[in-house]
């Protein structure tokens, strides 16, 4: 596991250690809340999915309480992102704290089972929240509690591959037509969120919407938000207040490199792009930029962002569901134009046509998420990429063929 600091909200009093004989002495039962007042809380706090499409929880909940069936609650561990460790250290180090969530809104949908997606090559986040389970059980808790694991694949955690994995069938994504919170497991409305976003649930109907917007900034970024920080060494796990300055998160030497926020589908920041700016869903959209799953990836100063993007790109090219044309086909040609430009014996123009031919054509988001790191690239770092299609490198001298070998 990574290294997880302590923090204001949902990694506090982390010294209590994760068994729920601490959970319920610090925290106490958990309060009951019919579904209009956690729609209502949850809408006042503008509380949004952590696992990257940040789309509003309140819509989901009420959307999935109206479709006329009973609701399947989801707890999407299952982060698929390597550079991702927020989900997998909540399970660990505060496991009570992410079933909450679905133990309070199971109550309010009258809902007695409760499905939990885990990563099949992390095991020790699937033990964590077995024994967690297994402590709710035996202190009188009468929830269901059904465990999948996801496989070691990017694409696995995304919720339709999830559906997927819990019908029985290949562990990869499909086209929909209609929302999960609609139609997703087995025809029936699915509240599927990641682990984090079920932490803050729990959170809000513990704390009360004001209580818990407090924890935020300013009045416009309510609560905290998890990010994982990380480099081309050892990432660490931290929780910050929404709206945090960017200078109180990074330092100033990483401010003035290029900054990769929201992980592998997300979006390079131009070098002090950040140091303006705070963490802030809405406040970063303006500028262009993405949050996404919480991921930051810095750079060492002789790391150059171009190359790094070949890396992640490959590597997303091969973690497709090679299901449609744009995963099949456009990915690696993608990476294979990319290559070339890194190179210094490709086009611009190529590129750019290809990213015209994946987006928005895809039978799942991966394609897009893709193309919007390499969009994202050429808008930050310009003249870096001017550089490699003239023959060299900012950061090294003289380009030279990749070799793509080993960790992204």
């Amino acid at each position: 596991m990574t290294a997880v600091e302590n923090g204001p909200l949902l990694l506090a009093h982390l010294t209590d250690g994760p068994g729920y004989a601490a959970h319920q002495a610090r925290f106490g039962p958990l309060p009951k809340a019919d579904l209009g007042a956690i729609v209502a809380a949850a809408d006042a706090v503008a509380v949004r999915g952590r696992g990257g499409a940040g789309f509003p929880f309140a819509v989901k909940l009420q959307t999935a309480s109206r479709a006329g069936r009973r609701t399947v609650l989801v707890v999407n561990a299952a982060e698929g992102e390597p550079a991702s460790w927020k989900d997998s250290s909540l399970a660990q180090v505060v496991p009570h704290k992410v079933l909450d969530g679905p133990v309070v809104v199971a109550a309010a949908l009258r809902v007695r089972e409760v499905h939990i997606v885990t990563p099949v090559e992390r095991p020790e986040v699937g033990a964590s929240l077995r024994a967690a389970v297994d402590e709710r059980r035996s202190a009188g808790e009468r929830l269901r509690w059904t465990f999948h694991e996801a496989q070691p694949r990017f694409v696995a955690g995304q919720a339709r591959a999830v559906l997927e994995l819990m019908a029985g069938r290949e562990n990869l994504p499909v086209t929909a037509w209609q929302p999960e919170a609609v139609a997703g497991h087995r025809g029936r409305p699915t509240l599927l969120s990641n682990a984090e976003t079920w932490a803050h649930v729990g959170a809000l109907v513990r704390l009360g919407p004001d209580a818990y917007a407090a924890y935020g900034r300013d009045g416009h970024n309510p609560g905290t938000t998890l990010l994982t920080l990380g480099g081309d060494g050892d990432a660490v796990v931290r929780e910050v207040a929404a709206g945090t300055p960017w200078t109180e998160v990074l330092t100033a030497d990483q401010l003035s490199r290029p900054v990769l926020t929201g992980g592998y589908h997300g979006t390079w920041a131009p070098s002090g792009a950040l140091a303006t700016l705070t963490v802030s869903r809405s406040e970063m959209a303006a500028q262009g930029l993405a949050l996404g799953a919480g991921v930051v990836i810095t750079s060492a100063p002789t790391a150059c962002p171009v190359e790094r993007t070949l890396r992640i790109v490959d590597y997303l090219a091969g973690e497709s569901a090679r299901r449609c044309g744009p995963c099949r086909n456009g990915l690696p040609a993608l990476a294979g134009s990319l290559r070339s430009v890194v190179d210094g014996i490709g086009q611009l123009g190529r590129v750019r046509q290809l990213l015209d031919i994946v987006e928005r054509r895809g039978a799942c988001a991966h394609p897009d998420g893709t193309a919007r790191l390499v969009r994202s690239l050429l808008t930050a770092v310009p003249e870096e990429v001017d550089a490699h299609l003239g023959g060299w490198c900012g950061y090294r001298a003289p380009t030279r063929p990749l070799s793509l070998a080993g960790a992204v």
